[in-house]
């Protein structure tokens, strides 16, 4: 068992991709073996003279309110198993399905490449591959593919967790943890291996993006893809701000010609703000292009986009799940990232416009913020409300994701920016729930639990009675503040 006390260490140890909050440990857990992350927090829950130490395991460091970090206590960074095995393995046949056997620590493009080599492919991704696997699925993970085949934590048959020993499970065999520890926001264990359900891969991806001035009819236009068996793979949505860092040309690949990247420019000049649906539909190489062309013709058919603004290309399914390259999360960046992400009722996706899409965001500070903002549905059915997860009580929600990079001596503003949208929110009685979340007190958390809390207390003192694990969530042990 290494314990890495370095000043590099302790530096990447107290960085994440936010670039906002700097935790320092007392060292850091470069484990050579599993047993390492075993043995390190028996150590913690055996102290006895002494107050445990607290254990937060980090992936590719791409949180982006330290939530990997554990001020005074030891980071264990998992990357340092993928230099003594793991990995990917492909396994299973055609009548009892095919599976991946995958390692915490790997990253979703490691997943890609491995499976796609075997003419499979999980079914629920997140835009960005350059995430751990054990990261996202202590979270969510979500993408456009999530209305039709749920969040990845709806998509896991099997976990190895570390909580005071390693044990295996499943929706039969522990299924307490394997219910807590999906989407647990790293409460109640350390993953260090996930059973993912893979499916035959397509080849290709027929890729649109249309282009909305109407925030109903965007809205109304998205619903209908998600309800309907209608063939579609992947729904997005996003907003499209009057400034530089938010054309069509994101960060996102783009494919336009000229002249209608000219028409969209012209008409956000004057319309302020404009809304896009990403929509794509796999198919396999050996399918005749005609053939494809008339089934995404009849994908879109019916929808309200404005007309002549589409754009379309034609990808191999690698390049399409790539398409947002790499941000380099494990480096330090030297920007901030004060993202504010959110699900919100679709109840109430009309007064959220009109307090916040279309009011505030138009005012924000161009020059203090760039990035993407996603909004688009999901499916409460495709969900298991038995996982510590937290989404809205409605059958369709939105979700928002406020994607900022600002100037690191500037974020302060973008905080404050966010904290408006979380008081209107609560002033309006709009129930959003935070995905990725970060809260300041025990009674916030309390809140955003709601009628799981009771649950999400009871599975702390099963699984981690001492409060070691993930402490800068400041769920339970209000350490920070």
């Amino acid at each position: 068992m290494k314990m890495n006390t370095t000043p590099i260490a302790i530096e990447e140890a107290s960085n994440d991709y936010g670039n906002i909050v700097h935790e320092i440990p007392s060292a850091v857990l470069q484990p050579s073996s599993v047993q390492d992350i075993v043995d390190l927090i028996k150590s913690s829950n055996r102290s006895v003279s002494t107050a445990p130490f607290t254990v937060a395991a980090r992936g590719a460091g791409h949180s982006v309110r330290g939530q990997a970090m554990a001020r005074g206590g030891v980071v264990v960074e998992m990357s340092s198993l993928s230099k003594n095995g793991g990995g990917v393995r492909v396994s299973g046949n055609n009548w009892s399905g095919f599976y991946a056997d995958v390692s915490a620590e790997q990253l979703w493009i490691d997943v890609a490449r491995a499976t796609l080599e075997h003419g499979l492919s999980p079914v629920s991704w997140t835009d960005y591959l350059y995430l751990s696997v054990g990261g996202t699925l202590s979270n969510g993970g979500i993408s456009g593919q999530s209305f039709l085949h749920g969040p990845q934590i709806s998509n896991v048959l099997q976990l190895d967790v570390i909580t005071g020993e390693l044990l295996s499970c499943s929706e039969n065999v522990n299924s307490e943890l394997f219910l807590a520890v999906l989407g647990g926001l790293g409460q109640f264990g350390i993953i260090t291996r996930a059973r993912i359900v893979l499916e035959k891969a397509p080849t290709r991806a027929k890729w649109g993006r249309l282009i909305y001035s109407d925030f109903s009819i965007f809205t109304r236009d998205q619903e209908a893809l998600i309800s309907s068996n209608n063939g579609a793979d992947y729904v997005e949505g996003f907003i499209i701000r009057n400034d530089k860092s938010s054309s069509i040309n994101e960060w996102r690949s783009s494919f336009s010609s000229p002249s209608l990247q000219s028409n969209v420019a012209s008409l956000l000049k004057k319309q302020g703000l404009l809304y896009s649906i990403e929509l794509v539909k796999y198919y396999d190489h050996n399918k005749a292009s005609t053939t494809i062309h008339q089934e995404f013709e009849m994908l879109i058919q019916g929808l309200n986009f404005i007309p002549g603004l589409i754009f379309t290309a034609d990808v191999s399914f690698f390049d399409f799940l790539h398409r947002v390259g790499d941000l380099g999360g494990r480096k330090r960046q030297p920007d901030s990232h004060p993202w504010l992400n959110l699900f919100i009722p679709k109840s109430r996706i009309l007064d959220f416009n009109h307090g916040v899409l279309a009011t505030m965001i138009p005012r924000l500070n161009a020059a203090a913020s760039s990035g993407p903002i996603i909004f688009y549905p999901l499916n409460r059915n495709k969900w298991d409300d038995r996982m510590s997860a937290v989404i809205p009580e409605e059958e369709v929600f939105y979700t928002l994701g406020l994607l900022h990079s600002s100037e690191a001596s500037e974020y302060h503003i973008i905080d404050e920016f966010n904290d408006e949208i979380m008081r209107f929110c609560q002033d309006n009685g709009i129930k959003v729930k935070q995905y990725l979340p970060h809260y300041k007190s025990k009674q916030d958390w309390i809140k955003h639990y709601g009628s799981k809390w009771e649950t999400i207390q009871r599975r702390k003192l099963m699984f981690d009675p001492k409060f070691i694990l993930s402490p800068a969530h400041n769920i339970f042990n209000n350490v920070y503040n």
